[in-house]
């Protein structure tokens, strides 16, 4: 093989190569894009995904606020509930002391 042909050889494959790598990109690049349509729906998508993801940090504050003001509410609770539970241990006593009272004044009489 002479220079000429090996220039042309080597200009044959170089041309080849390149227009394989060219139909390939091509392909690859048909295939992959996206095309108005679906764009439309992809920014659907996105703004759904934000709205639902507002509407979760609502609901998550809203859940803390709930949370926080129940809490309140049983610790309120058990204190009235502590508070009542003093008062009838008292009245209890005191009924106690009246009914000693009452039975020693029958038992004076």
């Amino acid at each position: 093989m002479n220079r000429t042909e090996f220039v042309v050889a080597t200009t044959i494959i170089l041309l080849l190569a390149f227009a394989g790598g060219w139909f390939c990109h091509w392909v690859l690049h048909r295939f992959t894009r996206v095309a108005g349509g679906d764009m439309g729906e992809m920014d659907r998508l996105a703004q759904s995904l934000h709205e639902a993801e507002e509407m979760r940090d609502q609901a998550i504050l809203y859940l803390e606020s709930r949370e926080e003001e129940l809490t309140n509410q049983i610790a309120q609770t058990e204190a009235e509930l502590r508070a009542a539970m003093e008062g009838l241990r008292d009245a209890r006593q005191e009924a106690e002391e009246m009914r000693d009272y009452i039975e020693r004044m029958h038992a004076n009489s």
